[in-house]
């Protein structure tokens, strides 16, 4: 298993969201993947839940994503499961208004498969806690 694995499923992660990239955003979780979130009042507890709301926001408030960019990453390799830990700078478009945003967030990521099986350097997230920055700190 790699830091670089898991540093790149975290990218494309982060690409597919930058992009509106629905299905490849959606895709980089397990169906079970759970997801807390500071400016909603209860977790996600599944990636359908999540893709329901994204689809809701979409329907009803314009929701797109203009940009979004990772930096500051460190990785934490815990056996079969690798913890993600970045800054996030997130530009959205909601209801005609541009919202910026800079956050922390964890993203727990679980290897598919064996270790004998060919889809072992296979990572897909499992959780994913987002957290508003601290006050006073200087952006990514």
């Amino acid at each position: 298993m790699s830091t670089h694995e898991v540093l790149q499923a975290a990218a494309d992660l982060v690409a597919a969201f930058a992009r509106n990239d629905r299905t490849a955003y959606f895709g980089a979780f397990t169906a079970d993947a759970s997801f807390v979130f500071y400016t909603l009042p209860q977790p996600l507890l599944s990636r359908d839940a999540y893709q329901a709301l994204w689809d809701q926001w979409r329907r009803d408030e314009g929701f797109e994503v203009l940009s979004c960019a990772s930096s500051n990453a460190v990785v934490s390799l815990q056996g079969d499961v690798a913890i993600f830990m970045h800054d996030v700078a997130t530009e959205l478009r909601m209801n005609g208004e541009q919202f910026f945003s800079q956050e922390r967030e964890t993203i727990v990521f679980k290897r598919q498969g064996s270790r004998t099986e060919q889809k072992q350097g296979l990572w897909l997230a499992c959780h994913e806690h987002l957290s508003a920055m601290p006050e006073g700190l200087p952006p990514p």
